[in-house]
């Protein structure tokens, strides 16, 4: 059976699905024919008409309460923990978060780095959408005062000069005491059960097979990463990748259920 599968083009995603989508595992028939896309493009993609949108789906869990009637999210796949929130940064080290004239630079309007601007620091409302790669160049060029990085942007801000303001997902843990919710793994609700429960489990065992041979996904990676450094791939894969992407577990669903304000059982598959 083959299936549409859209990701991102970011190490922690072709990481966890390489072993699946280049034949290193036991797939259980399932074949994948995927897209890569960015983050905002595979949030939109969500809400596309029947035929278009993907049947699995990487997306923002900001974007989960909308699409819920579409998807259910899979317990593997996610990235969230502790310490990999998205960063606010600013082109100016004398920059201060009360500034609400701040024009903020934001990788898309549904992404969950923006719903975290919303609830961190609402006054900042002046927020235009740009791919999340282009981010460091729009701040370092004046045509943003801030910018919210994710990916691999986290960790590259201080090549163009830029300084941090706030670390997002520090705040969140601070104020909540648990992991940060960023991305998700989605299944259309129209496959059925057995279906979804078999990529649920492929899925994961991609995920355990990455973490077993992770020299194996290096070339994959590398072919659709945007920052080639080798550090800035494997620190990457280490900040989004870990026990809560083979399986979300209690304390991580609990955590999406308080960023998104829904009972976990509306969001997950059964």
């Amino acid at each position: 059976m083959k299936l549409s599968l859209a990701i991102s083009p970011c190490p922690n995603d072709t990481f966890m699905f390489d072993a699946m989508l280049n034949g290193r595992i036991d797939t259980e028939g399932l074949e994948f024919d995927v897209a890569f896309k960015d983050i905002e493009e595979l949030n939109a993609g969500l809400f596309a008409d029947d035929a278009e949108r993907p049947q699995i789906s990487k997306a923002s869990y900001a974007v989960m309460p909308q699409a819920a009637e579409r998807y259910a999210a899979l317990r593997s796949g996610s990235a969230l923990g502790r310490g990999n929130g998205p960063l606010l940064v600013a082109g100016d080290g004398d920059a201060a978060t009360d500034d609400s004239a701040m024009r903020i630079a934001v990788p898309g309007l549904h992404t969950t780095a923006n719903l975290l601007m919303e609830r961190l620091f609402p006054h900042l409302s002046d927020k235009r959408a740009y791919l999340f790669s282009d981010i460091p160049h729009v701040v370092e060029r004046g045509e943003c005062d801030a910018g919210v990085l994710i990916h691999e942007g986290r960790f590259v801000y201080r090549r163009h000069g830029l300084f941090l303001l706030a670390d997002l997902g520090a705040e969140w843990e601070k104020a909540t005491g648990l992991p940060l919710p960023l991305g998700v793994i989605a299944a259309d609700r129209s496959l059925p059960e057995e279906t979804a429960a078999a990529v649920e489990r492929v899925l994961r065992r991609s995920i355990e097979y990455a973490f077993a041979h992770p020299a194996d996904s290096l070339p994959f990676v590398r072919e659709h990463a945007q920052e080639m450094d080798a550090g800035v791939i494997e620190r990457h894969i280490a900040l989004f990748v870990n026990d809560y992407s083979l399986d979300i577990g209690p304390q991580g669903a609990a955590a999406a259920a308080q960023l998104l304000g829904m009972p976990a059982e509306a969001l997950f598959r059964a």
